[in-house]
């Protein structure tokens, strides 16, 4: 019972918290960006007997983006076929409520006929949910690949803490025990650890790791080996094997892993560990497991069959990935997910302790019917330790605020669409058009700049920079550059009379000043003028400044920095780069011009790319800083690809805002450097991003 001095703290604490909520929308602000083919994602796990005799269960719960699985305890993986079945218990990854954290479910399926079509959650089933760590006091960082060692140690990997070195990755493994919160990093400083695994002892725990040479920018197979250290605390650490990723042990000395060998082909190898203390790599006995002429990675091992592991397949005649059963001792596949959902890519397998099931992620919405489902985000709302600051992640690219923050405007590669920033209202404006980059005119309302033509092309490229009135019953395009070299990037002043915007027409791209209303005809001033390229450009609030991302450090090398400079050509100056042939880009100056949002790959890699599907790259990640450089915030941690950020003048209250429009989901594509170029029994390999 509360007594009446209890009650009076609780009255004063309820008005402080009204107070700063109060205060925040009053003086907060927000950011919106977007990830790339995150929102058509709508991952689950799923489960198939590894007999591949019974019916395909899904095991959670259908909210958000749910991943890298892992069954605990054996006796709980039972045939759900039976009359009052022990639950089964699923350790996972989950990204609901806008922050990762690692989910315990405990699933089971009273009554259930085996052979309905049904999904599992449109029947009986019962859930209980326990999240185990993250999503709590706004720390927000991906989580990968979690194991639980006996029912209280929690082994998985964060990237909560900075390197302070520019494209470094802060991906580090970490214990937790979970009567505790006692909460240790197993992961040397300055070295960057990926997909855990503890051994079946719980003694070690084995990972794949850039070691002290940190992270090369690759885009696709990551530069990392294996090393194994003590699971309690960290040390012993050795490495194991040279050139490898994603291991799984089969017993306490086996360790398979995926590497891309020399002929082209992904495939799972073995490395036997002496049974003697100490390891190394000359004592570790190293061999090719699974065949060229397909890909096979991401393997996972069964712990009571000794020649059989679990592998991620790409074959030449899918465009699919796929779970597969591999029997070392014969070399011989046993499909299981072609079986079942052809048409659909299926990740990360796991298998359970006693052998009898498989797991897996895939998309929720992509089964044997491509079938549509709802999806009802406009704008997801994301943790942020900066309370001021309302971070969300819109489903679109480019966005931009109108002045008052009442309107977004954002493009849908292809579309242009118009939208109120509560989700209501929104319109495409024009549909099947290549348009990137979108800002607002200050000063005239319903009109916004946009430029029309393909992405990431040459100089010469016809790309042209329009303004457009959307609230037109028809909307009027007016078209504002001439000539076509690849005008693009528009940034209006304060006062409404420029746009800045960057322009191949000298033969390389550079920044230009050109009449807001009138375009070049009404006038036009080269800024800058160099052999490099100046694009991405922002325009601050006060008018005294332009920011802009720039290769002129090492020109067409593919890095670029951000630099500052003023309208009249003087100040140039850099803001950040990330490091040697980093990229840092899309910068756009707070409300009151004190702060810069950008992109940047500064913390690197978070996750091995192999285990997501194709991005560009597999790394960027929102960022502010202060104009002198100070106070460098990470606002966002996950392992994709995330961009094109703006900071709008409206606090929105950090809720998901929603609309409820059909969109096909699961439209996205696996790693292109997976693709088998000519469908022969070849080692062809399309690279790059």
């Amino acid at each position: 019972m509360l007594t009446p001095n209890m009650k009076s703290l609780n009255l004063i604490i309820c008005y402080i918290f009204l107070i700063i909520e109060s205060s925040a929308a009053d003086t907060g602000t927000t950011i919106i960006f977007t990830t790339l083919g995150r929102s058509r994602y709508a991952f689950d796990i799923f489960t198939l007997p590894i007999d591949a005799a019974g019916e395909e269960l899904q095991l959670t719960d259908g909210n958000s983006v749910n991943f890298n699985g892992h069954f605990i305890n054996q006796t709980l993986i039972v045939n759900p076929t039976v009359a009052d079945p022990l639950p089964i218990h699923l350790l996972y990854v989950t990204e609901r409520n806008g922050s990762s954290s690692i989910y315990i479910d405990s699933v089971s399926y009273p009554g259930r006929n085996p052979v309905r079509k049904r999904s599992v959650l449109e029947t009986e089933s019962t859930r209980t949910q326990h999240r185990l760590v993250g999503g709590s006091g706004g720390r927000i960082s991906m989580k990968d690949r979690p194991s639980l060692v006996g029912d209280d140690l929690l082994i998985y990997v964060s990237t909560n803490e900075e390197t302070g070195v520019g494209r470094t990755s802060w991906a580090a493994v970490y214990s937790t025990q979970l009567s505790t919160g006692l909460t240790r990093r197993l992961t040397p400083k300055g070295v960057a650890d990926f997909s855990p695994a503890v051994s079946p002892s719980g003694l070690w725990t084995a990972v794949a790791s850039s070691g002290e040479n940190g992270w090369g920018g690759e885009v696709d197979e990551l530069s990392t080996d294996i090393y194994v250290f003590l699971t309690q605390n960290g040390a012993g650490r050795v490495k194991v094997v040279e050139h490898g990723g994603w291991p799984s042990w089969g017993d306490d000395s086996t360790i398979y892993f995926h590497r891309r060998g020399d002929d082209g082909w992904w495939s799972i190898y073995a490395a036997i560990l002496p049974q003697n203390m100490p390891f190394a790599v000359d004592s570790v006995v190293t061999r090719r497991i699974t065949p060229p002429g397909l890909h096979s990675f991401t393997p996972a091992a069964s712990l009571t069959k000794k020649n059989i592991i679990v592998v991620a397949t790409r074959r030449p005649d899918s465009d699919y990935r796929h779970i597969e059963i591999y029997d070392i001792a014969s070399g011989k596949f046993q499909e299981l997910t072609r079986l079942v959902a052809p048409r659909a890519h299926h990740y990360n397998p796991f298998i359970s302790p006693d052998s009898l099931w498989v797991g897996y992620h895939r998309c929720r919405g992509a089964g044997n019917n491509g079938k549509k489902i709802k999806h009802d985000l406009f704008l997801e709302n994301l943790k942020t330790e900066k309370p001021d600051i309302s971070l969300f992640r819109i489903d679109g690219s480019y966005p931009s605020f109108s002045r008052d923050g009442n309107r977004i405007t954002y493009v849908g590669l292809p579309g242009l669409f118009v939208a109120n920033s509560d989700g209501s209202g929104n319109r495409e404006i024009a549909s099947g058009i290549s348009a990137f980059s979108t800002a607002w005119d200050p000063n005239r309302k319903g009109v916004i700049y946009t430029s029309i033509g393909p992405t990431f092309a040459s100089e010469d490229t016809r790309v042209d920079i329009y303004s457009v009135e959307v609230d037109a019953d028809e909307p009027l395009f007016t078209k504002l550059t001439t000539g076509g070299q690849n005008n693009a990037f528009p940034s209006v002043s304060p006062d409404g009379k420029w746009v800045v915007f960057r322009s191949g027409r000298s033969g390389h791209k550079n920044l230009y000043i050109m009449n807001a209303v009138h375009g070049e005809k009404g006038g036009l001033t080269q800024l800058t003028n160099g052999p490099w390229s100046d694009t991405m450009c922002n325009w601050s609030p006060d008018g005294d400044w332009i920011a802009f991302a720039s290769d002129r450090h090492s020109p067409g090398s593919g890095s670029f920095a951000l630099y500052m400079i003023h309208p009249n050509g003087t100040g140039l100056r850099n803001l950040i780069h990330s490091g040697s042939a980093g990229r840092t880009n899309h910068p756009w100056f707070s409300p009151d011009g004190t702060h810069i949002v950008f992109t940047s790959d500064y913390a690197g890699v978070s996750a091995e790319p192999i285990s997501n599907p194709h991005h560009y790259q597999p790394y960027g990640d929102i960022f502010t800083m202060k104009l002198d450089g100070s106070e460098l915030t990470r606002l966002t941690h996950n392992a994709y690809e995330d961009g094109t950020p703006t900071w709008g003048p409206r606090f929105i209250t950090p809720k998901n805002v929603e609309w409820s429009i059909d969109v096909k989901k699961c439209s996205f594509e696996d790693c292109h450097w997976l693709a088998i170029t000519n469908r022969l029994d070849t080692a062809k390999i399309q690279c790059g991003g």
